[in-house]
């Protein structure tokens, strides 16, 4: 058995050595021609729902202006009342009552994401592991205050969050270190593209523009005479065209950072580090333009299935020998692993360097990744999810600053305005992830199509991550070493049984 492991493993950590030189070898030869990938002209994908996109952000613009003109200055400007009257309960308000709460909301989301980006070269790492230990104490706070105000159903949904993130740190306390390392690789990486840092702040005053229109009509609403029921619907729609408006923001951000960082690691060098001349344009102009709709195509599912992923993953490490509870988690991880073959974050970076399609875009990097073994880095690394703590974090600090006025002004609509102001919190602090996050992905992708591009911009850190690896392979040979004589035992049990 001993040598059928060794076998398998040797057998494994060959077949990726040899994809992996044989990818050296294409890179090598490809690098003259590198330089002029962003000067190719490229075809327009995925145009149904960049137009789907323009036309949500038009109509739902639209009706914001028209919930916060109804409710501003004058109740009941534009008549709108007589189709709500039948579910009044509360007083109505005007949109000026709310609007200052969500202003607070939004500037305090924006120091927050700028803070992040001040600080990403002097203390990241530290703000990182706040992140991940802070949050957990965070949400059950959060969570007994909620009972205290006899708000039960958010009592509940923090308790829950709590413990959600409390069992997904504990299943991946031994993969800190290695996230760590990466993402310190990440920071210093964009910490020296001063052109990353300009464009990351655009997008934070970007995503800021569109919040004081979404913050007019949510006011709006909030301010109106319908009753809860009918807000909360209305909020909850709201939020979900908020989500995809940011989710999209972010995502363009990912494919111009991406493809920045890619370019800049593929050209670097110790003598010179070559750049190529206005690439920075360039990426921002077929992010906007040619790869638009596929960036409106995958903000709609990625950071879903993501966190599905991440979620499922820790439950399913730390289920132990309950059969019938693994085989359950099994089916969902194995359902969710297939749609991340179709909805991943390192599409991005195929999109921003080579202008693909979304879909094709994440067959082609899952298909990389598993053929040259970085898939085991990708699964073993849990800096997205860190990312995620910091992004809900940020979220919750600006829900509770938010929601601690509205309670002193209006305690009936505290918990409504507060859940709101979270979101945008999130969504300003999520842009500031997205640049780490987006070095990360690009550190992979340029791993797994030249690994010298690694070596040239750190020997030690590129040692490293090839260390990493050639233990993550051996674990999974054995592993699959140690099922197959499971199998074989269970077969010979069974048969001897029979007889």
């Amino acid at each position: 058995m001993m040598d059928a492991r060794a076998f398998s493993s040797h057998s494994d950590a060959s077949v990726a050595a040899a994809t992996t030189d044989q990818n050296v070898e294409q890179c090598r030869s490809g690098n003259n021609s590198e330089a002029t990938i962003m000067e190719k002209p490229r075809r327009w994908h995925d145009v149904f729902w960049s137009g789907m996109f323009v036309i949500h952000l038009i109509g739902f613009g639209f009706v914001l202006v028209v919930l916060g003109l109804n409710r501003f200055k004058k109740k009941n400007r534009l008549d709108i009342d007589k189709y709500t009257y039948r579910f009044m309960e509360n007083q109505a308000g005007l949109t000026e009552d709310y609007w200052p709460v969500y202003a607070v909301a939004g500037l305090v989301g924006t120091a927050l994401g700028c803070c992040w980006l001040s600080l990403l070269g002097s203390c990241a790492t530290l703000m990182m592991k706040v992140s991940v230990h802070i949050l957990t104490t965070y949400l059950a706070v959060i969570s007994v205050l909620s009972f205290w105000a006899e708000q039960v159903f958010w009592g509940v949904a923090f308790a829950i969050g709590a413990c959600l993130q409390l069992l997904y740190v504990i299943s991946v306390i031994d993969r800190l270190p290695f996230t760590m390392l990466v993402l310190q690789k990440a920071v210093k990486m964009v910490w020296n593209l001063p052109e990353v840092m300009k464009v990351a702040h655009a997008f934070v005053l970007l995503l800021l523009s569109w919040m004081v229109l979404w913050s007019f009509g949510v006011a709006g609403v909030v301010a109106s005479s319908m009753g809860d029921g009918g807000r909360w619907w209305l909020l909850v729609v709201l939020s979900v065209s908020l989500f995809w408006t940011g989710a999209v923001l972010c995502n363009t951000l990912h494919v111009v950072v991406s493809g920045i960082v890619f370019l800049a690691n593929v050209h670097y060098s110790k003598e010179s580090s070559s750049f190529p001349t206005k690439s920075l344009m360039k990426s921002l102009q077929y992010a906007l333009t040619t790869s638009f709709g596929s960036i409106c195509y995958g903000s709609l599912f990625t950071a879903v299935i993501r966190t599905m992923r991440w979620q499922i993953r820790g439950v399913r490490a730390k289920i132990g020998n309950n059969e019938c509870l693994l085989c359950c988690v099994d089916f969902l991880f194995h359902m969710v692993e297939t749609l991340v073959r179709f909805f991943n974050k390192y599409a991005y970076v195929q999109i921003g360097v080579y202008g693909k399609s979304f879909n094709h875009s994440a067959r082609d990097a899952w298909e990389l990744f598993q053929s040259t073994g970085v898939e085991a880095l990708v699964a073993y690394d849990c800096s997205g999810a860190i990312m995620l703590m910091g992004t809900i974090f940020g979220g919750l600090i600006t829900g509770t600053c938010a929601g601690a006025w509205a309670w002193i002004k209006w305690s009936n609509r505290a918990f409504m305005i507060g859940s709101m102001s979270m979101l945008m919190g999130m969504m300003l602090v999520g842009v500031a992830m997205v640049v780490v996050e987006s070095a990360v992905t690009s550190i992979y992708v340029c791993y797994a199509e030249d690994p010298l591009s690694i070596h040239r911009w750190d020997p030690e850190f590129f040692n490293q991550i090839s260390e990493t690896l050639n233990q993550r392979l051996q674990h999974r040979s054995k592993r699959v070493s140690e099922v197959l004589t499971h199998n074989q035992l269970d077969n010979l049990v069974r048969s001897n049984t029979s007889v």
